[in-house]
């Protein structure tokens, strides 16, 4: 997609008329929780907090503000700051205003920074000033935060917006891939798209407006955003937002009475889990818990089900170009099948297919494909990646997963993730569990490097939890694996990389140990 195809599509008839008596868009279900409970508490952060009648209104003042920059729909707005409640009206006022919104992960710097910044040709970056000067030169910016003539001291003397409303098939947002195998791709998500991936969310993790949810997890990421911070606007719950995954605050919070309901990936539950604290705090009002990002080892699901066995647990599963809800494990649903990623949600349709594209029977490993109309319109200015992806008719995730008899999906491993050990395939993920049973292992994360004689060997990278050496750990797995899965080499390091949203960077580890 060109930019004029973008201003184009962005400013439709339907938007020359209000967006149409059928048009359903991102901000419009925030404005339909303002109608229905105006006073209730939306959203809370630090010292402030807004009702749902004053969000509303705020957004529409911050779509006033961003057009009075310059901007015309369809433009692409950078979004490059840390968690507050400015970053979540800077991204509605974007949805309001008919402009896309391109989040940007706060941890980048230089090269990557600029790579999305210039690729999404963003005509203005939203950022926080302790982040401005990381900013390439030459940017437009207009800070969210903090500072005078930011993106929230300009909201109170501007009126709202009132002019053309975006239409349900316009472009609202770029969500880059989180790039752990090459550089990121934008992918296009339409206000329909979003909206479908809301209701699924809500159906399928039992969202409801007597939740008390906390979003610690970064807001520029897809998952804290869209399956769980705007699905929870559109119910009319009371959110909470925090600056990161604090142990200690989300503890105080759950024992104030203040968060039931938390999402997080399974390096944060991990922390959570060995945080000297989490033994003796009053966890009890903490209802709900949702993993995903990234496969929850199973020991560790174990562990934290033994001290909390009242909370229930939902895996969520899937990627930023379906919104990015595809699949979910319900707490009804974990006894027999804890690997498992769950059924998919109510608009996805998955299947597992082999290399030519044919499905596989059920317990055949091969990758998922999907169709649903919560899939992006394809990536940004990448033709090629895009017709790559989506082939005769349906979306390829590059996740390589087996699907039962009774329809719930396990991922085996991504497809680039497979080790091959001496011609024959071995699942990371497999070795992974295993060594998780090990008590002296707190992290792992297992790669194939290049090996003369076994074209891959198995590799495994260990955070220490206390004292193991390697030929310990190499004899624990081979208690449980064939020889041929087993470690031929440990490596101790003292944390693994992984990006904000938890992904642990197998990319990275590759390359650093080659």
């Amino acid at each position: 997609m060109t930019e004029d195809q973008a201003k184009t599509d962005v400013r439709g008839d339907g938007a020359a008329q209000g967006g149409g008596a059928r048009g359903n868009t991102v901000d419009g279900m925030l404005r339909r929780s303002a109608r229905r409970t105006p006073d209730r508490t939306a959203l809370s952060y630090a010292d402030r907090a807004w009702t749902y009648a004053e969000l509303d209104d705020t957004v529409s003042r911050a779509a006033r503000v961003l057009l009075d920059q310059g901007l015309r729909p369809g433009d692409r707005v950078g979004a490059y700051g840390h968690n507050s409640d400015a970053y979540l009206i800077g991204f509605l006022g974007c949805a309001r205003a008919g402009l896309v919104h391109v989040p940007v992960n706060h941890n980048l710097t230089g090269g990557d920074l600029a790579y999305i910044v210039r690729q999404s040709g963003s005509a203005l970056v939203l950022a926080d000033p302790d982040l401005m000067g990381q900013l390439p030169d030459g940017v437009r910016t207009l800070a969210l935060r903090d500072a005078e003539g930011a993106l929230l001291s300009l909201l109170p003397a501007a009126p709202p917006y009132d002019g053309p409303q975006p239409d349900a098939e316009d472009l609202v947002q770029l969500l880059y891939t989180s790039g752990t195998t090459a550089d990121p791709k934008g992918a296009m998500m339409t206000h329909r798209a979003l909206v479908h991936e809301y209701v699924s969310a809500i159906h399928s993790l039992d969202l409801s407006e007597a939740d008390r949810p906390v979003h610690s997890l970064p807001l520029y990421h897809s998952a804290q955003m869209h399956v769980f911070l705007l699905p929870y606007l559109a119910v009319g719950a009371e959110n909470t937002i925090i600056d990161a995954p604090q142990p200690q605050q989300i503890f105080d919070l759950v024992e104030a009475g203040r968060a039931d309901s938390l999402f997080a990936p399974p390096t944060v539950w991990i922390a959570l889990s060995n945080h000297p604290e989490f033994a003796d705090r009053d966890l009890g009002a903490l209802r709900k818990a949702y993993y995903g990002a990234s496969i929850m080892p199973v020991p560790v699901l174990e562990r934290l089900r033994g001290r909390l066995p009242g909370l229930a647990f939902y895996n969520c599963f899937g990627q930023s170009e379906i919104g990015p809800l595809a699949t979910v494990l319900g707490p009804d649903e974990h006894e027999g099948r804890m690997d498992s990623c769950g059924r998919p949600v109510l608009f996805v349709e998955a299947r597992v297919v082999d290399e030519a594209g044919k499905p596989v029977p059920d317990g055949t490993a091969g990758e998922v494909v999907y169709r649903s109309p919560q899939l992006c319109e394809g990536y940004w200015d990448k033709p090629e990646e895009t017709a790559e992806a989506f082939r005769d008719g349906w979306f390829h995730s590059g996740d390589l997963a087996v699907r039962d008899e009774e329809g719930f999906f396990t991922v085996v491993d991504r497809v680039k993730d497979v080790i091959n050990s001496g011609g024959v395939l071995v699942a990371s993920r497999q070795v992974e569990d295993a060594l998780y049973t090990h008590p002296q292992v707190a992290e792992v994360a297992v790669v194939g490097l290049p090996h003369e004689r076994w074209i891959e060997a198995v590799t495994a990278v260990v955070v220490r939890r206390g004292e193991v050496d390697e030929s310990e750990l190499v004899a624990h797995a081979q208690e449980s694996l064939a020889a041929f899965k087993a470690p031929k080499r440990v490596v101790f390091v003292e944390e693994l990389p992984r990006n904000a949203s938890g992904k642990i960077l197998k990319r990275e580890l590759r390359d650093r140990l080659s």
